[in-house]
């Protein structure tokens, strides 16, 4: 691999890491600091959907949005920095897994150490699924041009098969005109 390729993946590699770590400290900040005016009002919620239709049912839309649109953000950054920091193979699994592990130890702690916060399993939900929203529209994107680089064309492996390739069209039968395959 030429000396080219190793820096910029050094560097994708090196900056994906310092954001996410970045990421790590806005997240404990948001996330782990006392909400004393909320202790009474803060209640674990191990039910799914149960904090959706409060919003729904309670809160204003502007109040619903910010509370939802708030939870799916907070997951987009594992979305997107992951796919340069995990293997290939099975990498949305792996993103997945990753972000509903982190989610629910902040949950956690949330809910046992923190004055005014509390366990809340949608919250959870909501963060996988932001991570999940941004993985697909361009963290996987983002994971195939970093990981492309490691292989020795630098290109990606996309096959396109059109008809008439010869040889390279394996099985496919074409039309002669003459009613033979």
């Amino acid at each position: 691999m030429p000396w080219g390729r190793i820096a910029a993946r050094a560097l994708i590699a090196g900056f994906a890491f310092v954001a996410l770590v970045a990421f790590s400290a806005v997240l404990a900040r948001l996330t782990l600091t006392p909400s004393p005016a909320s202790a009474d009002l803060a209640g674990s919620n191990m039910r799914p959907g149960h904090s959706l239709r409060q919003y729904a049912e309670s809160y204003t839309f502007l109040g619903a949005c910010k509370q939802i649109g708030g939870n799916l953000l907070l997951g987009a950054p594992f979305g997107l920095l992951l796919p340069v920091l995990v293997a290939r193979k099975g990498r949305m699994m792996r993103v997945l897994a990753v972000t509903v592990l982190v989610m629910a130890l902040v949950e956690l702690a949330q809910g046992a150490i923190v004055e005014g916060r509390a366990f809340d399993v949608d919250d959870v939900i909501l963060n996988t699924t932001g991570a999940l929203i941004a993985y697909f529209l361009l963290g996987r994107r983002i994971g195939h041009g970093y990981h492309a680089l490691a292989r020795p064309s630098g290109r990606t492996r996309l096959a396109i098969r059109l008809p008439g390739n010869g040889a390279r069209d394996r099985g496919t039968p074409r039309a002669t005109g003459d009613g033979r395959k």
